[in-house]
C-alpha cells in the first residue's frame, strides 16, 4: 500500500466504518507536510509577515531575480 500512495499520488485513504470515515493513512510525507502547515498557521508573527508579503505581491511590490541580487549584493 505505500507504493500506492507514491505512486498514484492519491493523498490520502479514508478508512471506513459502517460507511463513515473514521480515519485517514497518507504518506509520511504529507503528514510532514501538513504538520509544518499547522506550525506556520499557528505562528501568529509568522503569519503577519506572509499577509504583508502577500499584500506587497497585490500591489505590485516585487522585484526580478536580478533586482534581488544587486540589493543582496550578490
Amino acid at each position: 500500500m505505500p507504493e500506492r500512495l507514491q505512486q498514484e499520488e492519491l493523498g490520502a485513504l479514508a478508512v471506513t466504518r459502517r460507511g463513515e470515515p473514521v480515519m485517514a493513512i497518507m504518506s509520511w510525507e504529507l503528514f510532514e507536510s501538513i504538520i509544518e502547515t499547522l506550525e506556520v498557521l499557528g505562528d501568529e508573527d509568522l503569519m503577519a509577515v506572509l499577509r504583508k508579503s502577500i499584500q506587497a505581491i497585490r500591489d505590485g511590490k516585487t522585484f526580478t531575480s536580478e533586482q534581488a541580487r544587486q540589493k543582496l549584493g550578490l
